[in-house]
């Protein structure tokens, strides 16, 4: 009740944000006759005026409202763009450290030139974050035309670069890049051996595009930096063999559970999978049907649980996972004699990484490719943890209210709503709900037919490589010209891309074309002018769906393809109970996908709070070692004590990660004991990194009297 009242008097918070911001654009809009009567040499020198009244400290909200005038300014003279209002209030939440929830199509791509270009005048950098190479290649090309003309420099990083380029793009007063590009030069800054091979300068401040994304969706997975370590290739090979002849447990008659054999329930089978989280487990009987498999291959003596025996378990449940939880051309493709995992989030292949814990070899024995080294972890750390170490971190995404909770509690981040511009004309279609998965297709492919048939251009929107190769063919059969964007031909995004608007056209595309793609009605206007109208006419970009994600988040993110910035449009879900998003709740049949969808983002988030509570113990471990580290690497010490110490820190760190997830295994089985294995898990790892710390000191001392007896020994002879 109390709360309703404040409610009435005051407003909900949408409304006293909204009022807030729109008096700070006001006054931003009140300082545009001063931008406007400046000439084009004159917005230079008046950055370095912005930067001297920042020294002399005068207070943040003047700077920022002549900066943003100056960004506004800038931005229409050299794009013929002017920040509507609503930009401007966007802007001032991304600088005040929050995240502003704004409708896809509301031009946030413009909106962080402000917020970036005014925090860039207090020379200590700033990252803008996208969830691709892509679109950090774009917009550092396109919004840096407005920063070089306000007289600050801007770079981009990936993949693709030597260290001498990278190191000049982090030295630009604003850096454009990926999440994990990001991550992992971090994470390779703390392994170099020279401290003109550091490559980054801090984290001052960053925008983070697609915020939920990457701050939610890919927290799930750390970031790891691993090196060749012993070849098991057979190894996985008679894992792979050994899974095949594995049967999975019955479940109970009527229910979605296994029998559980901790309540006396017997299971009839050999193993069990957590589709939710990606894991197999093996039953007892299934344990004597690996032993007694592994003995008849001759690879073991003994019993299976004997210390040098147990290794083996975690191959076959690695097998498992790669031959019946992982999917080819959904979770990963197979090109040219390689298995690419395709990120779950963009649908884009993930270029140089690779499954950790034994899983890639697994899946390469299961496709009979080569089956490579296995791989050592040499650092790693979450996102989570990565991105708490900016000293002010903002974000901005079409999808971020119903995160509100998460983001507040793990980063700190408010969750602003920024009103439209405009009103929102899209028509968005109740689900049409099949129950097969060939009434869908034709259902699809009917839409599709009927809406290129009056020139309506069509997105389709699929889960998984394979299933967007299944419509390609489906359409083809029809004579339905189309192209297919996804992680095995994104070459062409950029063309394909650019002509999705265009009349009659029809894509199909994995979620590559979901998050930061600006499809404009008619094509390219360069090129179709004249058909922007008659697209308009027709009914603008209808989104198809075929297939409910995981996460409601990213079906909107679909959905906002369409309807952009007051355009019409339309967008329509059409989905069957055979589905991926069911097949998960086979004993449900009466589950809408709404509640099947919010019952997996409840298991994605205590994934992703998992993931946390273990790297939080490390973290502080982490940090510690890295700046015992990064004073080894700038002291003045004989290189003949240096090298070798570096070494050895490097060296005993990746003994420590390998010891740590064992023994993060470990803990699990002290919950029968009563025991919080999170707990039991910081207590282990602080005994052992104290040893590690204090055997490394040592180290230190040992090189040091020998350099000394060495240089003692020298000035004697001579």
């Amino acid at each position: 009740m109390h709360s309703k009242l404040l409610t009435y008097i005051f407003g909900t918070k949408e409304d006293r944000d909204a009022l807030r911001l729109g008096s700070m654009a006001e006054q931003i809009n009140a300082r545009e006759d001063w931008a406007r009567s400046l000439t084009d040499a004159d917005f230079p020198a008046e950055t370095e005026k912005l930067k001297a009244r920042i020294k002399s400290g005068e207070k943040t909200e003047s700077v920022r409202t002549d900066a943003y005038a100056l960004a506004r300014e800038a931005s229409l003279r050299v794009l013929g763009e002017r920040p509507f209002d609503v930009q401007i209030m966007g802007a001032i939440a991304l600088d005040e450290g929050a995240v502003a929830e704004m409708k896809t199509g509301e031009g946030k791509t413009l909106v962080c030139v402000m917020p970036a270009y005014f925090n860039s005048l207090y020379g200590q950098g700033v990252h803008v974050i996208t969830v691709n190479e892509y679109l950090a290649k774009r917009d550092a090309e396109w919004m840096g035309k407005i920063y070089r003309f306000l007289g600050v420099s801007v770079g981009v990083i990936y993949a693709e670069m030597n260290q001498s380029e990278r190191k000049n793009a982090y030295k630009c007063d604003i850096t454009y890049g990926t999440n994990s590009e990001f991550a992992f030069d971090y994470l390779r800054d703390n392994m170099q051996y020279s401290p003109g091979d550091i490559v980054q300068r801090g984290f001052h401040y960053a925008v983070v595009d697609e915020a939920d994304s990457i701050l939610i969706d890919e927290a799930r997975t750390p970031l790891i930096i691993s090196g060749e370590g012993g070849d098991d290739s057979e190894l996985c090979r008679a894992a792979d063999s050994i899974a095949q002849k594995l049967r999975e447990v019955k479940k109970i008659p009527g229910t979605d559970r296994y029998p559980d054999e901790l309540l006396d329930e017997k299971p009839d089978g050999d193993y069990t999978l957590d589709e939710n989280h990606k894991k197999a487990s093996l039953t007892k009987d299934g344990m004597a049907h690996v032993e007694q498999m592994l003995h008849q291959m001759k690879l073991i003596k003994g019993s299976m649980y004997d210390t040098e025996n147990f290794m083996f378990v975690h191959y076959v449940i690695e097998a498992l996972c790669a031959r019946y939880v992982y999917r080819k051309d959904k979770d990963y493709i197979v090109y040219d004699g390689e298995v690419l995992i395709v990120d779950e989030f963009t649908g884009r292949v993930l270029l140089g990484r690779r499954y950790s814990d034994g899983l890639h070899e697994a899946i390469e024995a299961k496709e009979h490719v080569q089956v490579r080294r296995q791989t050592r972890t040499f650092a790693s750390i979450s996102y989570q943890n990565f991105f708490r170490m900016y000293e002010k971190l903002s974000g901005m995404t079409g999808t971020a209210l119903s995160q509100a909770e998460e983001l507040r509690a793990i980063y700190g981040l408010d969750v602003i709503v920024i009103p439209t511009n405009g009103p929102m004309i899209r028509s968005d279609e109740d689900d049409a709900v099949f129950d097969t998965e060939t009434e869908k297709w034709k259902a699809v492919c009917d839409e599709i037919a009927e809406a290129h048939g009056r020139g309506q251009p069509v997105l389709a929107g699929t889960s998984s490589v394979q299933n967007s190769e299944l419509l390609s063919s489906l359409l083809t059969v029809r004579g339905i010209r189309h192209n297919v964007l996804n992680a095995k031909n994104n070459v062409r995004e950029a063309a394909i891309i650019a002509q999705a608007g265009k009349k009659g056209a029809v894509t199909i595309a994995t979620n590559m074309a979901g998050r930061g793609t600006d499809i404009k009605l008619g094509g390219s206007p360069e090129a179709h002018e004249g058909e922007y109208d008659e697209v308009k006419e027709a009914g603008g970009l209808y989104v198809i769906g075929t297939e409910r994600y995981e996460s409601r988040r990213i079906d909107n993110q679909l959905r906002g393809r369409s309807g952009r910035q007051g355009d019409p449009g339309k967008s329509k879900f059409v989905i069957s109970r055979e589905d991926d998003l069911f097949k998960r709740f086979p004993g449900s049949r009466k589950i809408s996908a709404s509640s099947a969808q919010a019952q997996i983002e409840r298991n994605n988030f205590d994934v992703r709070k998992r993931l946390l509570d273990f790297d939080d113990v490390l973290n502080d471990e982490r940090i510690m070692l890295y700046d015992y580290r990064r004073s080894v690497l700038c002291s003045d010490k004989d290189e003949a004590v240096k090298m070798p110490l570096l070494s050895a820190i490097n060296s005993a760190w990746a003994d420590h990660l390998e010891s740590l997830d064992s023994l993060r295994e470990g803990v699990y089985l002290r919950t029968y004991a009563q025991k919080n294995p999170v707990v039991e898990f910081k207590i282990d790892a602080s005994e052992m990194f104290d040893e590690m710390m204090e055997s490394l000191k040592k180290t230190e001392n040992e090189l040091e009297k020998t350099i000394a007896v060495t240089q003692h020994s020298a000035r004697n002879l001579i």
